[in-house]
């Protein structure tokens, strides 16, 4: 009797362990789905925005690059020492990004960058008066011209011909259609025209160091990365020996004051203000003095270039996002505002100080009151503002709040000494 009288609750919790054990069997499965999709999407993006980045490849391209300036097609400052002195040589690839070529060298000694937004120079737009006319019989002006009203279609800015000289540094003489052709190519990549006419403006932007062909060299800086734990390699700008906690947290705030000063500079130091719409770590670097420095520009935008990518046609707010600048939706006219309604700097407290400033500087360096408010300023700036003198009279306030915050932190590190 007592056996017939416990074989239902031996039949019950049968029961729960079959069903236990199907719907282990039933989430493992729905995991590997998942992984599966989730590898095939991501190898279908890989396939579809981006190419394999091989060294074989690379040199390859080089040796093409070096070929036709052998053939007299391309020429610039750097041909000579890549093609013939080898004074110029190859490392590794990078990566390749949407036809974009990214590749490491060493050019005398010293590491560099090697840049093109295409592969080949022959799939640049080919500028047809080269063949109408002889070259050196092209009047300068008409040059300055032409470059101005490329800049103009690139940027969306006016410039006048004393303000094309970082653009324009070529001289009549041999490889003079060479010359033209190669610069032509250049001022087809949006990127290399902010370089230039930064550099002797900026410090937070690349410096050009030359070119050959459609090929422009910069100088090597260790981009930042998301999954880095200070998003920027410490160790490369500060050295191994001073990676402790108090050298990377007076790091952390050096670098945080040049991130807010790159913005003031790009909001009032130009005749427009420069809008960022990719921020993340990969696209910044860090130089040894602990500047900020702006490496991947292809997502940068003057005022008026600004203001045309954001008035398009729209049903919703959502219709107004180009990637990290947005505007409003105005419903009535079915037509996004031209005016940006965040700014460089809630994006960069959104996605850089936020890592930083979460409880990261605890401990005894930085007093517990100071981290609670610099947590409450970063969180408070991260928040979408508002358009207008409202919108940039709420930045002005954060923008001095973190500054005097993290000089204030600056202090105590170094009286913690």
């Amino acid at each position: 009797r007592r056996s017939g009288a416990g074989q239902p609750g031996w039949a019950g919790r049968l029961r729960l362990k079959i069903w236990r054990r199907c719907a282990l069997l039933l989430l493992l499965l729905w995991a590997a789905c998942w992984l599966v999709v989730s590898a095939a999407l991501f190898l279908l993006h890989r396939s579809v925005f981006s190419e394999r980045c091989t060294d074989e490849k690379s040199r390859r391209i080089l040796a093409r690059l070096c070929l036709d300036y052998s053939s007299g097609a391309l020429t610039g400052d750097l041909c000579e020492d890549l093609c013939v002195a080898q004074k110029l040589v190859y490392k590794h690839c990078l990566y390749y990004d949407r036809g974009k070529k990214v590749i490491q060298a060493d050019w005398r000694g010293q590491p560099i960058i090697l840049k093109s937004k295409k592969e080949i120079f022959s799939s640049y737009q080919h500028l047809s008066m080269l063949e109408e006319v002889e070259t050196q019989d092209i009047p300068e002006t008409e040059l300055l011209l032409m470059v101005a009203l490329e800049v103009k279609n690139a940027l969306g800015l006016e410039l006048s011909n004393n303000t094309m000289g970082p653009l324009w540094t070529r001289k009549k003489g041999p490889r003079w259609k060479a010359q033209v052709a190669s610069m032509w190519s250049l001022l087809q990549q949006e990127e290399y025209i902010y370089f230039s006419l930064l550099q002797d403006f900026s410090k937070h932007v690349l410096r050009i160091i030359g070119s050959c062909g459609h090929f422009y060299a910069v100088e090597y800086l260790t981009a930042g990365h998301a999954w880095h734990k200070t998003l920027f390699p410490l160790e490369n700008v500060i050295g191994p020996s001073l990676t402790g906690h108090r050298s990377r947290v007076r790091a952390i705030i050096d670098i945080a004051l040049s991130f807010l000063d790159m913005v003031q500079h790009f909001d009032n130091d130009f005749s427009h203000r420069l809008h960022l719409c990719d921020i993340k770590p990969e696209n910044f670097a860090i130089r040894h003095d602990l500047t900020v420095v702006a490496i991947d520009v292809d997502m940068a935008f003057f005022e008026p270039k600004m203001r045309d990518i954001l008035e398009q046609n729209c049903t919703g707010d959502e219709d107004c996002n180009f990637f990290d600048c947005f505007s409003k939706c105005n419903l009535k006219i079915r037509k996004c505002g031209a005016q940006r309604a965040n700014n460089n700097l809630q994006v960069i407290c959104d996605k850089i100080f936020r890592r930083w400033f979460s409880p990261n500087l605890r401990g005894s360096l930085v007093s517990l009151p100071l981290q609670l408010q610099l947590q409450k300023a970063v969180q408070e700036c991260a928040q979408p503002g508002h358009t207008g003198t409202t919108g940039h009279q709420r930045t002005l306030k954060s923008l001095s709040e973190l500054y005097h915050l993290l000089r204030v932190t600056q202090r105590q590190l170094q009286g913690a000494q």
